[in-house]
């Protein structure tokens, strides 16, 4: 991936609505990526066997990746406290990073809202 941007997000979970609109929208517009130089990477906790039904089931046709230790969710600092009707749990914090060509973070997205989302990291990558 050396010389290009990426787009490395963080999602809960393998076919739950918010995840398959932001993942179905990444799908929609990646030819708009790939003419930004850039690539777009998903991250959850689920396995690799959940990840090839996800990626089968709505077509998509960029790499998700497997974080089943929570290895990268610690790195990212995307493992976080959560409520779900007054109940507390732990939980992966929806999170986009653009790491620009040179390595580096170039911009982070913390608690994002799946819809629209493309549009924002688009904007981004064009600064």
């Amino acid at each position: 991936m050396k010389g290009k941007q990426v787009v490395l997000y963080f999602y809960p979970r393998d076919d739950t609505p918010g995840c398959t609109i932001e993942a179905c929208s990444f799908r929609d517009n990646l030819p708009k990526f790939a003419g930004l130089d850039a690539v777009v990477l998903g991250v959850s906790k689920d396995s690799l066997d959940s990840h090839a039904k996800f990626i089968n089931k709505y077509s998509l046709n960029f790499t998700l990746l497997s974080d089943e230790a929570g290895i990268a969710h610690g790195l990212y600092d995307t493992w976080k406290e959560k409520v779900l009707y007054g109940k507390k749990y732990m939980g992966t914090e929806r999170s986009t990073f653009i790491i620009g060509a040179d390595g580096k973070i170039k911009r982070i997205f913390r608690k994002v809202n799946p819809q629209g989302h493309e549009a924002e990291v688009l904007a981004a990558l064009k600064d």
